[in-house]
């Protein structure tokens, strides 16, 4: 797929790494940007078009779906993360990263699949974690949420590959956005990471690790759990003490 030309719409669009994306689809050359968020009146980027979308509303999602029916490129990048864990934290708070994380995404899926058939199959990417692979305490949550919404990912691109639509999953440790601002540690810059996906997306790629701690986490799944749970213990420690 090629992004010049494209009419792409993107969920966050309103900072972070969401407004990255819309920015550098301008700048590739996409024909259309649709800039999604919650609050619209937050979206201030010169050049697209602003819609209101909360994709843990299914109204909502079939509202923007409605509103743009032109789309060649959807970019699933709205997310959250509570900071909860699984057995003590708030039962609440877990749906509420489920609904967002995986079902907001397969719920824009759903209503725009037609739309990407109409245009020939287009393509979908899904902004995922190497926490697809890995929990922590005060992230289990969230750890759970992007390992589903990697078996999402990997599920839907079996289901649209006949209407000729490209799934991408990409994975990424920390962004320098406002979520990962209590990290002191090394980050990709957003505008990096949009460009990683992107540059996939014309290549056909199911999937991008966008940076060497992705690609060191995907390394490890073929070790037992114990040690796979030792090396990430190892990991963590080195990079929070660089």
């Amino acid at each position: 797929m090629d992004i010049n030309n494209s009419v792409a719409l993107v969920t966050g669009a309103n900072r972070g790494l969401g407004r990255a994306f819309a920015q550098r689809l301008l700048e590739r050359g996409a024909r259309k940007v649709y800039a999604t968020a919650r609050r619209p009146e937050t979206v201030d980027l010169p050049g697209v078009d602003v819609l209101p979308l909360d994709i843990a509303d299914p109204a909502s999602v079939r509202a923007a779906a409605e509103a743009a029916p032109d789309v060649s490129l959807l970019i699933n990048n709205a997310g959250i993360q509570t900071g909860t864990d699984l057995v003590s934290g708030s039962l609440d708070a877990v749906r509420h990263e489920l609904e967002t994380n995986v079902f907001g995404h397969l719920g824009m899926i759903r209503e725009f699949a037609p739309a990407l058939a109409r245009d020939g199959g287009g393509a979908i990417v899904n902004v995922l974690s190497a926490m697809s692979w890995f929990g922590g305490k005060g992230a289990n949550a969230y750890h759970l949420t992007k390992a589903a919404a990697w078996a999402m990912t990997n599920g839907v691109r079996l289901e649209l590959a006949e209407q000729g639509t490209l799934v991408t999953a990409v994975h990424l440790g920390l962004a320098d956005t406002d979520m990962a601002a209590g990290w002191p540690v090394a980050k990709i810059a957003p505008s990096d990471l949009a460009d990683a996906a992107l540059d996939g997306v014309e290549a056909g790629s199911a999937e991008v690790l966008a940076d060497q701690w992705s690609r060191d986490v995907k390394s490890r799944l073929p070790l037992a759990p114990e040690e796979f749970n030792d090396a990430m213990d190892r990991a963590l420690a080195a990079l929070t003490a660089a």
